[in-house]
Parts: structure tokens; sequence; C-alpha cells
């Protein structure tokens, strides 16, 4: 596993993100673990975040794009911050833009923030995670109707490695098959567990033998 995988994992724990014992997700699931990117809250820690994605994406995706789409609300943030880090650490410039939920009808008119879409633009979607897919059905509607673009992939922090709507592949899978384009994640969830099983990290275990017979009990019934 790549040094800046294991140092995400820790980052996450750290900011309070990543989160272990029992949550009942929006689809109804009840799951051992739970991510909130919501908790990224200080500028430190969105430098880091802007960081950590940047370097997934261009291990994943390279330079060969131009616009990083962020989906509201919590993907604004996240495609700010990349767009900087990747200025920064590879002098590269991507431009951001995301969706409002509502069009607006004056002064900056219409449905996006920061830079519009144009024909022939390259871009990657990024968004916190992914449990089911169902976000990509609502944000691949308002990409394509802004122009003709090119969806080089999406890119998501954590791939919970569940079934997606179909309940047969992964979410991240099924978008690649529905979709056509690739999609990734900064670390799965197998070596979120592989880095964190029965290993202290600050004096804490945070995946014991009993959260680790959850996590492997919920994917049996979930698991892709």
């Amino acid at each position: 596993m790549e040094a800046y995988k294991k140092e995400f994992i820790e980052f996450m724990v750290d900011s309070n993100v990543l989160k272990f014992g029992e949550f009942t997700l929006k689809s109804g699931r009840k799951s051992p673990f739970f991510m909130n990117a919501g908790a990224y809250v200080t500028g430190a820690q969105l430098k880091k975040l802007g960081e950590y994605y940047a370097k997934a994406i261009h291990d994943n995706y390279g330079d060969d794009f131009d616009v990083l789409f962020g989906p509201a609300y919590k993907g604004i943030p996240l495609s700010v911050a990349t767009t900087i880090a990747y200025s920064e650490l590879y002098g590269k410039e991507i431009r951001y833009c995301s969706n409002r939920k509502e069009v607006k009808d004056h002064g900056d008119v219409g449905i996006l923030l920061g830079s519009d879409l144009r024909d022939g633009d390259r871009v990657v979607i990024i968004e916190d995670v992914t449990t089911s897919g169902k976000s990509i059905e609502e944000t691949f509607p308002i990409l394509t109707a802004q122009a003709k673009v090119e969806i080089k992939g999406l890119m998501v922090s954590l791939n919970r490695m569940e079934k997606g709507l179909d309940g047969k592949v992964s979410a991240l899978q099924e978008i690649k098959e529905k979709y056509g384009f690739e999609a990734n994640a900064i670390v799965t969830m197998a070596e979120v567990t592989e880095h964190l099983y029965n290993r202290p990290y600050k004096g804490q275990v945070y995946i014991d033998d009993t959260l680790k017979a959850a996590i492997d009990q919920y994917y049996e019934t979930y698991g892709a």
C-alpha cells in the first residue's frame, strides 16, 4: 500500500471523519463504520485533504483533464481544495466547477458555480464517498446538459466496496458499466481494515476482533 494511503487512513481517523460502531446509512443499511467528509472543517484539514485527492487523481488520471466537478454540496469544498493542491503539487491549472441545487436567475445566472463547462472539456468528478451510486444518477445529466464534455472518471475518498443500486456489483463498478467512465477511490475499505486491524494507532486499536467480525458480517450481506 502506498505511503499516502496509510497516511490518509490515519488522517480520516484523526479528523473524526471515519468512525466505527453502528450506523444507519441513507440507503437504510446498518453499517459498522461510517465516513462523514463534513467533519473536515479547518484550513489545515482541507489543505491536506486536497493534497490526498490530488495525488490519487494524478495516480489514476494523470494530467489528462481540464475540469474538476464537485457536486453540491460536499463536492464544492472538495473541488476547490483539490484544484489548489493540484496546482501546487503538479504545476497544472485545473478549473473547478460545481452545481447549485437551485438554478440562479439573476447576477451570476445558471446552475453552475465556478468555471463554465465547454464543449470538449475533459472532466473528473470528485465526491466524498459513493455507497450506492445514486448521486451520479443526479450528477451525470447536469454535466451532459451543459456541454459536450468527456467524463474521464470519478474520484471518491473511500470505496465502501458495497453492492450498488442493482445489487450485483460494487457501486463504483456499476458506475463504470452504466456510464462508461472509470471510478476510483483514494483508499478502499479493505485497505482501511488491513491497516487498522489489531494495530494500535496513537494508543488505540480501532478495529479489534469484535469489530472485524462485524465488518466481515456486513460484507457477507452487502459486499461486492
